[in-house]
């Protein structure tokens, strides 16, 4: 199965974007090798802007080139833009309602040998709490080309999160799957696989995880649905509930706190809206550490194992 980074896959978009749109602008924190920006600093170095290591005022100025007609793009660790310049973000983007993409990498506890300093489990709970934020987790590098290329046309603030470790290929060239044509559009999930016992509600890298593990659960005669929601908010509500009422039996999975992120969204909607068992895979509540992706998403319990046992569990619930 090939495998590509998510941020590789940001950085060659916004290159074609480029190219498409001269109020397309970029900034980074002296982080643009990492966050692949330097793509777009080496063919218009006229429109990037590398501010150095100030995030704060980074927020700032892209809040100013959005005030003059330019379509930013601001990019940096996932760490930084939630929770260093979060005021900034909150107060100069994000209230007035301004037309700033902050595209943030290394993301969630695949940052690896860096260890907590460098990670963030919390960065979607925060991001979705703020109003007018749309939030956006794309599960491979296909479907990352789709979600920059429809933020870019989104008038809006936005915040994308993005990996630092390569993440397998779900999709097909021209974003199909399983030769199936699909259509990306913002708010709205899509459904990978059919099921009737239970759905299994996925976000980013757990995404590949989600699908290896309905594969799994199949041998043992469990017939799940697999669903994509690569928009955190808006949540796509009908295509949860429609999964609720027709299956009964909701597991979520993603790399991020199980607090204040994917699972705790569907558990909202659900608590309201059709009350099920719900079985939530991702980070309890603690911090991340320092050691190989494959290590930490083991120990973490972020893999097909872990959401193959959730999903017999919550069947059971449902069935008792």
């Amino acid at each position: 199965m090939e495998m590509i980074p998510t941020r590789n896959a940001y950085g060659e978009t916004l290159v074609k974007l480029g190219k498409e749109n001269r109020d397309i602008v970029v900034l980074d924190s002296d982080l643009s090798k990492s966050t692949r920006t330097d793509m777009f600093a080496q063919a218009f170095p006229e429109r990037f802007f590398d501010v150095g290591i100030a995030e704060q005022n980074m927020m700032t100025v892209a809040a100013g080139l959005a005030t003059c007609g330019k379509i930013p793009f601001a990019s940096t660790y996932a760490v930084f833009a939630t929770e260093r310049a979060l005021n900034q973000v909150r107060q100069s983007i994000i209230y007035p309602k301004l037309n700033v993409k902050i595209v943030a990498s290394h993301c969630g506890i695949t940052v690896g040998p860096d260890g907590t300093s460098h990670q963030t489990t919390t960065d979607i709970a925060i991001m979705r709490s703020m109003p007018h934020l749309t939030v956006v987790v794309p599960a491979d590098a296909i479907e990352t080309e789709m979600a920059v290329r429809a933020v870019a046309e989104y008038d809006g603030p936005v915040y994308m999160r993005l990996g630092r470790t390569a993440v397998p290929i779900i999709y097909e060239k021209g974003y199909k799957y399983n030769g199936k044509a699909l259509n990306f559009e913002l708010g709205k999930a899509v459904t990978l696989r059919e099921g009737k016992d239970v759905t299994i509600i996925a976000t980013g890298i757990m995404v590949s995880k989600a699908i290896s593990a309905a594969s799994l659960l199949s041998k043992e005669g469990v017939d799940a649905r697999v669903i994509n929601v690569h928009t955190i908010k808006p949540l796509d509500e009908d295509v949860i509930v429609k999964a609720a009422k027709e299956n009964g039996a909701i597991v979520t999975a993603e790399e991020h706190s199980i607090i204040g992120g994917l699972g705790s969204a569907v558990a909202e909607i659900l608590v309201e809206r059709m009350l099920v068992p719900v079985s939530r895979v991702g980070i309890k509540d603690e911090f991340g550490e320092s050691g190989s992706p494959d290590e930490l998403l083991q120990k973490y319990g972020l893999t097909e194992t872990n959401i193959v046992s959730a999903a017999k569990g919550v069947i059971k619930r449902k069935t008792n």
